[in-house]
């Protein structure tokens, strides 16, 4: 099945804010508890509308239009987190000479789990990054993605307790990857930022 990726805009809020529900509760079971989960959909898996200003924040549709996942990157300090819940109340930006990239947010609908798109996903904002002059990317892993990105390069280089809502908290896993930027892994038919159609 084939995916296109845009840019996300304001108006997506409300879909992005569903699927990643949907996809957190059904894909993370798991790992985290129901409770963890409940927790961390209150504060950590909200929408961080500062991606979405600065238009680093991706969805992706199947060619019929349905929302099948979202992800991004940021070239600011937070690494994880949303409106509710952020590291920093204002992040300052990153220099991508000697800064990190963040991947951020990457969630995938069930129904379209396991056929490579938040591979794809991460791989756009990886390209994005490079193409905004960052060399070295950082994020923030739940559990369940963890292997996922060892498998494209990444690192564990540590990790942290995340408060939750109702005094719940979730773990997550701190990586590096110093060597995408590099990468030549082939895209499988993804439409890379130069092809991106505009919003409807």
């Amino acid at each position: 099945m084939g995916f296109q990726l845009r840019v996300a805009m304001p108006q997506d809020v409300g879909t992005i804010a569903a699927l990643i529900g949907v996809s957190v509760r059904m894909l993370q079971a798991g790992d985290y508890s129901a409770s963890e989960i409940e927790g961390a959909l209150s504060t950590v898996f909200t929408i961080d509308s500062q991606l979405i200003a600065d238009a680093t924040y991706f969805v992706a549709e199947t060619e019929a239009g349905e929302l099948a996942g979202c992800g991004g990157w940021s070239f600011r300090e937070t690494l994880y987190g949303g409106d509710a819940q952020v590291e920093k109340i204002e992040p300052e930006r990153l220099d991508p000479k000697v800064d990190a990239a963040k991947v951020r947010a990457i969630f995938v609908a069930p129904k379209f789990a396991r056929m490579g798109l938040g591979s794809l996903i991460l791989r756009a904002a990886e390209e994005a990054a490079v193409a905004a002059g960052f060399r070295r990317f950082e994020m923030g892993s739940t559990l369940t993605g963890y292997a996922l990105y060892l498998r494209t390069g990444y690192v564990e280089v540590g990790r942290v307790t995340v408060p939750g809502g109702g005094g719940e908290t979730s773990e997550v896993v701190r990586m590096m990857n110093e060597s995408a930027a590099c990468d030549s892994r082939d895209g499988q038919g993804l439409l890379w930022p130069s092809q991106w159609r505009t919003p409807r």
